[in-house]
């Protein structure tokens, strides 16, 4: 996969904005945007930022004072990062960008592979980052972190039938078309388990799905968000939601018969 596609070579895809959600992310805040602008220059980046306690939303502002590529949308607390997105997507749309880009803030993600996605989005919808891929790859990840992570999306694609080997990633590019087919204000899942969700609604409504293979790497600075309750609501929705679909076919063949 060429790693050097210029922005110059998205400009098919119109107005890119890369989403950002942050709580106490001053460590990383500072490097992760300008690696952003630096890859693809005639990005856009919103970092969303849910009033962190450490200053982060300060020094997105000065980000923002600096370059005119990048704003700034503060939230009154920590509300869960499906919310912090549903608000991102909800500004993206209101200033009509074309692609909206989910992206972690803590480097996990390297923005010298987004051209790969934008560059994918073209014969697709939806686009996500898989580490599970062939060429995909985790760096510096303990291991039961790793076996937590690949046992998620195996249960998930035996559940919902998601045709992903990486449905719980948080490096994605939609279409801002594939947005507004989602019903965003339905969606109720605020931890990580939104990354299923709008998989598996994106799935259901029979928009393009394509894989590409990132490396993701475990952050170097500051506190990972991840927690036992963020992993349990994620398998309780899952399940249920699994649990929904088999019942609805249920109905469906009882019906026929």
């Amino acid at each position: 996969m060429n790693e050097s596609l210029s922005a110059s070579t998205f400009d098919d895809l119109g107005r890119i904005l890369v989403i950002i959600p942050t709580y106490n992310e001053a460590e990383n805040i500072g490097r992760i945007v300008p690696r952003v602008r630096e890859s693809v220059p005639e990005a856009h980046v919103l970092i969303v930022d849910d009033n962190s306690p450490d200053g982060t939303g300060d020094l997105a502002n000065e980000l923002s004072d600096a370059d005119a590529h990048v704003h700034v949308l503060h939230r009154l607390g920590k509300q869960g990062l499906g919310a912090a997105y549903i608000a991102g997507f909800g500004w993206g749309l209101d200033n009509e960008f074309d692609v909206l880009v989910e992206m972690d803030a803590d480097g996990s993600h390297d923005p010298a592979q987004l051209p790969r996605l934008l560059d994918r989005l073209r014969t697709a919808d939806l686009v996500l980052g898989s580490r599970y891929v062939p060429g995909g790859e985790v760096r510096n990840w303990p291991r039961h972190r790793e076996f937590l992570s690949r046992g998620g999306n195996m249960y998930t694609r035996i559940l919902l039938g998601l045709p992903l080997a990486d449905a719980t990633g948080g490096y994605r590019a939609f279409r801002a078309n594939t947005l507004r087919t989602l019903d965003l204000q339905g969606v109720g899942s605020a931890g990580y388990v939104f990354q299923v969700d709008l998989a598996n609604r994106a799935s259901t409504a029979g928009l393009r799905l394509a894989e590409v293979p990132i490396t993701f790497e475990e952050r170097q600075y500051g506190t990972s968000k991840m927690s036992r309750s963020i992993v349990t609501e994620a398998l309780w929705q899952v399940t249920r939601w699994g649990a929904r679909d088999r019942a609805a076919a249920l109905r469906k063949r009882w019906g026929r018969g």
